[in-house]
């Protein structure tokens, strides 16, 4: 059995983070289902819809990953300090906040969803469809950030590989019950949005009951009290995943405004094409950032600091040959996978493979930025992985599909997350090259 204290070389690394990379790859797939089967069983516009509203629900649901990051990193920091019964105070504490903000979120967004999504542009049939499918996600939100969080926490828990079989189990449920649902029965959003929400019930609550009792975790419930330093640390150091998740759904807010003007309702169906596929391809670096990102933080704590400059050095290796092999499977898998979504309009298939084989090129550059973000996580220094997300998934990101449109119209759009990643990584590589004494990796 790997520990967090042990030396990782490249084999063990790989062995340690596996079950996280498959485990983001496969929460990315069965939340494809969904788009899948609502654009082949139900047409066009509801699956416009749910890539509509979508950004919206992310915004509020990763308030999962900010308390799993951001927890995570705390957490092993204490365990590297030989501070176990301390550390499951934290994690207490930690998952049973997330939980009440969890109760909060639903509340506010039931109802907030129908004024939001007119204000965003929705009329009509896209505006009825979108409230629909919101509201019937919503009231399994606080599963579903306990989901999220729990993705991060059993990786510090020492135990990724059970952390792996229980995102399996919920996506199984939602593959299953989408097939049931959506194509056999044809109830189109109401089953897409129903297989959703049990899923979630599923990936929150086995957790919740594995940790309530006694197990041969890290990790476990104890009884903990309100510690407001601890959560203010917490919240910093995952601030860089919340403002990252915000971000991208706020941008892929703006890409919709942009594509309605530029293609109209085809251009959000071909955005949320690419969206959905790139989950999967950006799944792997996510995946790896948050398996490694325990370790990071407990040989911190430990101040060993030969094997930092190791993990860092090894990962940064990894990474590089994963977004070259991505690179490539994007643009020789563009076609087929345009051709399982929209398959059955000439027109939109063309113009999403077409973007698709533009967009592959960001994956040569996401993955160093993604893991670079994740590494100042694992350090406890928020505010640089915030920094380096904000400017990522929002400031480049914005400028960038403003600008471009206007000199190379629908194509602009489709070059705008190229330019941004460059930009991003360059800021990346610069906070790594500074920030190297301070931290002795």
């Amino acid at each position: 059995m790997i520990q967090l204290s042990d030396h990782f070389d490249y084999k063990r690394l790989l062995r340690y983070t596996f079950p996280s990379i498959i485990m983001m790859v496969f929460t990315s797939i069965y939340g494809v289902v969904d788009g899948f089967f609502v654009s082949n069983f139900a047409g066009k516009t509801p699956f416009a819809a749910v890539n509509f509203i979508m950004p919206l629900l992310m915004i509020l649901g990763c308030v999962g990953f900010m308390f799993g990051t951001g927890g995570s990193a705390l957490i092993a920091k204490t365990l590297g300090e030989g501070k176990s019964q301390k550390a499951k105070e934290l994690f207490s504490m930690i998952v049973w906040v997330s939980l009440l903000c969890g109760l909060a979120l639903a509340a506010v967004g039931f109802i907030l969803l129908g004024p939001l999504a007119s204000l965003m542009g929705a009329e009509g049939v896209l505006l009825e469809n979108s409230i629909l499918y919101g509201r019937i996600i919503l009231p399994a939100l606080p599963f579903y950030i306990l989901q999220f969080e729990f993705q991060c926490l059993f990786a510090t828990a020492g135990k990724p590989r059970l952390g792996l079989g229980i995102t399996v189990a919920a996506g199984v449920t939602n593959i299953v019950l989408d097939a049931v649902f959506v194509a056999a029965f044809s109830w189109g959003l109401v089953g897409a949005a129903a297989a959703t929400c049990l899923s979630q019930l599923v990936g929150g609550i086995i957790p919740l009951l594995y940790f309530g009792r006694r197990n041969n975790s890290l990790l476990q419930f104890v009884k903990c009290r309100f510690d407001a330093g601890a959560l203010l640390k917490t919240c910093g150091n995952g601030a860089s995943e919340l403002m990252s998740n915000i971000s991208m759904s706020l941008v892929s807010m703006l890409y919709n405004l942009q594509l309605m003007k530029y293609a109209g309702a085809d251009g959000i169906a071909a955005y949320g094409v690419l969206m959905y596929v790139s989950m999967i391809f950006q799944a792997i670096f996510i995946g790896y950032a948050v398996g490694a990102a325990p370790v990071v933080g407990y040989h911190y704590g430990a101040q060993n600091h030969g094997e930092l400059k190791s993990l860092l050095k090894k990962s940064l290796l990894l990474i590089g040959l994963a977004s070259i092999l991505m690179f490539a499977a994007g643009e020789a898998m563009g076609k087929p996978l345009s051709l399982l979504f929209v398959g059955y309009d000439a027109r939109l298939l063309d113009m999403t493979a077409h973007a698709f084989a533009i967009f592959s090129f960001s994956f040569l550059f996401s993955g160093i930025t993604i893991l670079g973000s994740s590494f100042f996580t694992a350090l406890n220094d928020g505010l640089t992985s915030a920094m380096i997300a904000f400017l990522r998934t929002l400031v480049f990101q914005i400028a960038a599909v403003c600008i471009l449109p206007l000199f190379w119209g629908l194509d602009g759009i489709w070059f705008s997350i190229i330019l941004a990643e460059i930009m991003a990584v360059l800021v990346t590589l610069l906070f790594l090259l500074v920030k190297r004494k301070k931290y002795h990796y």
